[in-house]
């Protein structure tokens, strides 16, 4: 199967996803209800047409989320040291990639990023500015079945030492021509390329999507 077929029915699952959650927030009657609700069946269906994952499965997490619909964020802290940026070697994928992860309801985003850092890496970091806003659905594996932005800060060590933790196995400095196998849909080429501009130029703006 092409790439491009994967994206279009994980695309229209998405959507038909989306627009149940939502509906269902805000149904009036029982009649609603049942519409939105057959929706997600839908949904799950189409899932679990193209994956391994049981469809019950798949209906249980979409029931379970809240509200409007909207898009997760990932974040994800770039820390380069002599010419080197620190990478943490994932237990799920065993791939590397920089140290983050999903954003936690309550805390601030430069606080979120440098939080997530010491608990992947070890290190304490200082955080400098936003490198970039990427649309995670569009470029590479996607990183979940939700929609989801990745926001990457340059950030500065100003503590700590390496350590790994429940989620990591090894924690490493790379060149950025010596990179190891990456986990794609936590950190790609595109982000380390837009982190290597603004090392040459660090009055470069932040790119978005």
């Amino acid at each position: 199967m092409s790439d491009q077929n994967v994206s279009r029915w994980l695309a229209w699952a998405r959507e038909i996803q989306a627009i149940s959650q939502t509906g269902l927030t805000y149904s009036l009657n029982s009649f609603d209800t049942q519409r939105y609700s057959r929706l997600m069946e839908i949904a799950a269906e189409i899932t679990h047409s193209h994956t391994t994952i049981p469809k019950e499965t798949i209906q249980n997490n979409f029931s379970i989320q809240p509200g409007y619909a909207t898009a997760k964020v990932d974040v994800r802290g770039a820390i380069v040291r002599d010419g080197k940026i620190l990478l943490v070697q994932e237990r799920s994928d065993e791939c590397w990639c920089m140290p983050g992860g999903w954003a936690d309801v309550g805390e601030a985003p430069a606080e979120m990023v440098a939080r997530e850092v010491l608990e992947e890496s070890g290190y304490d970091v200082e955080v400098k500015k936003i490198i970039g806003v990427y649309d995670a659905n569009r470029e590479g594996r996607p990183l979940d079945f939700y929609h989801a932005y990745k926001i990457v800060f340059l950030c500065e060590i100003i503590g700590g030492e390496a350590r790994t933790s429940d989620e990591t196995m090894a924690v490493d400095f790379f060149e950025f021509n010596k990179i190891p196998p990456l986990s794609t849909n936590r950190t790609n080429e595109r982000h380390l390329k837009d982190i290597l501009v603004n090392l040459d130029n660090p009055g470069s703006v932040t790119v978005f999507d």
